[in-house]
């Protein structure tokens, strides 16, 4: 199993960012309406509609549609990021579908990665509003992606919360995105070695680093290190043993999500032993067999 060594060591400020992506203050008076200070805009607020970009969406994508769409979305980001030698990795429900089979979790609309606040300087000074072109392996799939970086990404903190998303990297073809956030040590003189995004989730450096190298949808990928434990802080520990969810139920045999049909499937404990760690980054000692069927008792 390879891992990665920090990179947050070098993490900057992004107080300097400031000067190339800060947005006027309005000088209007009292009477004038109130300024809309979000950058990214989505369609709607449900969850349908707040999964597309405003500017490219047209209509509702099939189910179909929108597991091809993420499908070969996610497989264009990590390889574009990985030759440019930019280091990203998955996060929230995104890392929670890798856990299971290395997939996408198929109820799923948007997915969720996280930079460096050094690496989301960077992507805003250099590989903002760039557009990148993805050939499937086959040849029968062509896209186009745009990365388009928030031009709030100087502002660390959550501001007026309008702002949490630093970066997107969207369809063109119909508005779906994978959403980027960085991570940066706001405070590291009262709270040394705790990394957080603007919508309140906190790491330890010692939690995400080193990163282990592992594969999503076919293709390489860096998960943080303590993978589990941070799914568990974040989802309870039901998110890795309930095997029935958003209509899909977990199939052991084939490992995958499978929709449901009209009969109701009764499962059994010998398919609750079978909730594993991704089979990438197993090893003889961490095979968890009926250890998830425990945690499940236990949270219950």
């Amino acid at each position: 199993m390879k891992t990665f060594r920090s990179a947050f060591a070098c993490a900057c400020a992004l107080v300097s960012v400031g000067q190339t992506f800060a947005i006027p203050r309005s000088e209007a008076g009292k009477n004038d309406a109130p300024i809309d200070t979000k950058y990214f805009h989505e369609p709607g607020h449900d969850d349908y509609l707040g999964h597309y970009d405003q500017r490219y969406f047209k209509e509702k994508v099939s189910y179909e549609e929108r597991e091809d769409t993420l499908h070969h979305m996610i497989r264009a980001y990590l390889n574009a990021f990985r030759e440019k030698g930019l280091e990203t990795w998955i996060a929230h429900g995104t890392l929670l579908g890798w856990w299971w089979n290395e997939k996408i979790l198929p109820w799923d609309w948007d997915l969720d990665t996280q930079v460096s606040g050094a690496t989301l300087a960077y992507l805003g000074e250099h590989e903002n509003m760039t557009t990148h072109r993805y050939t499937s392996e086959d040849g029968q799939v062509q896209r186009e992606y745009l990365l388009d970086v928030n031009p709030w990404v100087w502002e660390r903190e959550r501001g007026d919360g309008n702002n949490i998303i630093d970066a997107r990297w969207i369809d063109l073809r119909n508005g779906l995105f994978i959403d980027i956030t960085g991570l940066s040590e706001t405070r590291p003189d009262a709270f040394p070695g705790i990394w957080v995004c603007k919508n309140y989730h906190r790491y330890r450096t010692v939690d995400l680093y080193p990163l282990r190298e592992s594969s999503y949808e076919g293709v390489p990928v860096l998960v943080p290190y303590a993978y589990e434990k941070l799914l568990t802080e974040e989802y309870k520990s039901k998110a890795l043993v309930v095997t029935e969810y958003e209509g899909h139920r977990w199939d052991a045999h084939s490992k995958e999500w499978l929709k449901n049909s009209n009969q109701q499937h009764v499962l059994s404990a010998r398919e609750l032993s079978h909730s594993h760690s991704p089979r990438s980054i197993q090893t003889r000692s961490n095979r968890p067999g009926l250890r998830n069927i425990f945690r499940l008792l236990g949270g219950l």
